[in-house]
């Protein structure tokens, strides 16, 4: 009897508070992003397992964030001109300086190595090259852009960020932010510090986290082709 009771309790304030915080859409694919790539291949599913990411993601962002997601660029023309400069500076040094990649400070226990995480008997296979080209075109810009331009820039300035507008300006919050994205690009760390720089400027100038998202993903479509016609898998 005791128990029927308690299961027929509604939920309590608090639970209700944390499900309607306001920066989950921002922050939950995110997390599930970086548990997705921590997991690698031990989900056990071979191949498919690229599919599966994308329907995961897809999943996260149409329940948490899709009343978030921007895709208007309004400045769409320098956003297609940022992320080309972005994707210039990424394989820049590499091409510039072949075996640039493989100093130490780029290739240790601490920032990994600059490999593909996709094994080489899978890079012909239709669902893994599908997979991933959609996670790095489509995602991946959505997702970052919400985390990085769309809250963490915002929370570093007001843990309240609903209040502070999309491109505010502090020094703080612009260079902490640029760190913080760098750090989580591995071996590719000083490349994704300047590109962090670069996608915050471009928040501040235009103050869109679609034209954001558009240069991100300008970028990242790119270096896709990049791997496919160079054959460079390290980028991924």
């Amino acid at each position: 009897m005791e128990q029927q009771k308690l299961a027929a309790e509604p939920a309590s304030p608090q639970r209700i508070a944390w499900f309607r915080d306001p920066a989950l859409p921002y922050v939950v694919p995110m997390a599930g992003l970086l548990l997705l790539l921590a997991v690698g291949d031990k989900l056990g599913l071979g191949p498919w397992e690229y599919a599966v990411r994308v329907v995961l993601l897809a999943g996260l962002l149409w329940f948490f964030s899709r009343s978030r997601v921007d895709l208007r660029a309004p400045h769409w023309v320098g956003s297609v001109l940022v992320g080309t400069a972005v994707f210039v500076i990424w394989i820049g040094p590499d091409v510039l300086w072949p075996g640039y990649r493989h100093h130490w400070i780029f290739n240790n226990p601490l920032t990994g190595a600059p490999k593909s995480s996709v094994p080489e008997e899978w890079r012909g296979l239709p669902v893994v090259v599908t997979g991933r080209a959609l996670r790095a075109i489509v995602f991946v810009p959505i997702i970052e852009e919400l985390f990085w331009r769309g809250w963490m820039m915002r929370w570093l300035i007001n843990p309240r960020f609903e209040r502070v507008a999309l491109g505010t300006f502090t020094p703080y919050a612009f260079w902490t932010s640029a760190v913080l994205f760098a750090s989580v690009h591995g071996a590719y760390w000083e490349v994704g510090l300047i590109a962090g720089v670069v996608y915050n400027w471009w928040m501040v100038r235009t103050r869109s986290l679609g034209d954001c998202t558009l240069a991100h993903a300008v970028t990242n479509a790119l270096l896709t082709t990049y791997v496919f016609t160079a054959g460079q898998w390290q980028y991924w």
